[in-house]
């Protein structure tokens, strides 16, 4: 390399060899960065002209030239260059021809690329979070709509995805809600976490300069300096954990769009997809295809394997920094484009989904899933739930032998499997009763659902950005 913008070199008599060079160069990934380097600048600049290192006139100098920095980043006019090893020295290279080397030399004292890098992740993914808790925000306010929509209408519930007992779609739907909410819940703790700035850290001991380092994480808007500077620019933790919601989100999708993918299909004939979230065949004329909910699984894959590299970058570093945190950017920042696709397409095709409720109240009852109402049936009529079970089992076995279901089973041949199978016990042989039964914490009952699309409302009224 005959030209540079390093931040390094003085120590070093020759050049760097070009295959070094390139694979030390993350200004083709980190560029996305610009703008909280700058924002980092403008808060160090402000220590160092409290600590008398920079006069006022130059704090300010500088300060209006990053902002101008900042608007050129922000509208192309300003661009990394191929001499550029990294986002850092591509901006102080900037605003080095903005206001000469003299001034613009000052602003490295007092921090090094290592506590600069471990900030801006951190303000970077607390600011990205906002989106991401906005687009699953979005997702959980159209499952609670689907489900005030279809309140009363059951549909089988499936337990090693065979016919277990009759549920309600609204009851399904507000399933897929929940695990959604407790990400949102998720991103909040990890706020707290991410809130502590690294900046002061320096390499990894800190600065002899008495520069404050609240100075930096007040206008940051971060809580307070992190408590030891090792610690500060060694760890990624709050990177990992980030990556890791991210990724359960991920699967969160993954699961619903695994049933989508299924209830589209001409045997369960549960939903129909919308033309404008659905696909075609280049060869057969007939086909729609769920491509919506297949990226989804399949981008899960990508995302849990970006999180398992990073996970397996980390997992050996001595302290303090080693160049292998290069490498933890990347993950986090697919993880986070990849939902960033995903989220909008998957709602999408969630909200404009048409459910076959009549299909999916017709197979409520397939399988002998009411089977579990006689036998609690039979508990309220004082018959030890164990015995109950082995009576139930014999009406099952009964029934599936001749080929019928629970409710077309006779008085005489209730009667000739127990003594306790009166008559009356038809009473629970129906989709509508077993459901209206479950008024149990969390069941299925209309009640019960009321119950958590009210609470769901108002958690979400709760929610901050």
């Amino acid at each position: 390399m005959n030209e540079s913008s390093s931040l390094w070199g003085g120590r070093f008599s020759g050049e760097t060899n070009d295959a070094v060079a390139a694979l030390s160069r993350s200004i083709h990934f980190d560029w996305r960065l610009a703008k909280y380097d700058i924002a980092g600048t403008r808060a160090h600049i402000l220590a160092l002209t409290s600590a008398g290192y920079l006069t006022e006139a130059e704090q300010a100098k500088l300060d209006k030239a990053l902002i101008e920095l900042d608007k050129r980043v922000a509208s192309g006019m300003f661009a990394a260059k191929p001499i550029d090893e990294d986002v850092h020295s591509a901006l102080e290279r900037g605003l080095i021809e903005m206001v000469g080397a003299e001034l613009g030399g000052k602003v490295r004292a007092g921090r090094s690329r290592n506590d600069q890098i471990a900030t801006l992740i951190r303000i970077y993914l607390l600011d990205q979070s906002k989106q991401l808790k906005a687009q699953v925000i979005e997702l959980i306010e159209v499952l609670a709509t689907l489900a005030e929509t279809h309140l009363n209408d059951p549909m089988p519930g499936r337990t090693h995805f065979q016919h277990a007992q009759p549920v309600l779609l609204s009851h399904h739907l507000l399933a897929h809600a929940w695990p959604l909410v407790r990400n949102l819940n998720r991103i909040d703790d990890w706020k707290v976490r991410a809130s502590f700035s690294p900046y002061g850290a320096g390499a990894l001991a800190g600065t002899s300069l008495a520069l404050d380092p609240a100075v930096v994480s007040t206008a940051l808007g971060l809580t307070a300096p992190m408590a030891n500077s090792i610690d500060a620019t060694s760890s990624r933790d709050v990177v990992a954990e980030f990556a890791f919601i991210g990724t359960l989100i991920a699967i969160d999708l993954s699961r619903f769009a695994e049933e989508i993918i299924i209830w589209a299909t001409a045997e369960f004939n549960y939903v129909k997809l919308a033309d404008a979230f659905s696909t075609g065949s280049s060869i057969m004329p007939q086909k729609k295809n769920p491509d919506v909910a297949e990226l989804t699984r399949g981008k899960t894959g990508r995302i849990i394997g970006d999180l398992t590299g990073l996970l397996a970058t980390l997992k050996a570093l001595p302290l303090a920094y080693n160049r292998d945190l290069q490498e933890d950017k990347e993950p986090v920042f697919d993880i986070l484009d990849s939902l960033n696709l995903l989220l909008p397409a998957f709602t999408g095709m969630v909200a404009t989904m048409e459910f076959n409720t009549q299909r999916m109240e017709e197979l409520a009852s397939a399988g002998y899933s009411l089977a579990t109402d006689v036998a609690e049936w039979l508990v309220k009529q004082n018959v030890p739930f164990r015995e109950a079970h082995e009576i139930t089992g014999k009406l099952v076995s009964f029934a599936e032998s001749k080929s019928l279901d629970l409710n077309e089973v006779s008085d005489l041949e209730f009667a000739a499997i127990s003594k306790y199978l009166t008559p009356e016990v038809r009473e629970v042989l129906s989709v509508t009763g077993s459901i209206k039964s479950r008024t149990g914490a969390g069941g299925t009952a209309v009640p019960r659902v009321l119950d958590q699309l009210s609470a769901l409302r108002k958690l979400l009224s709760q929610t901050n950005g």
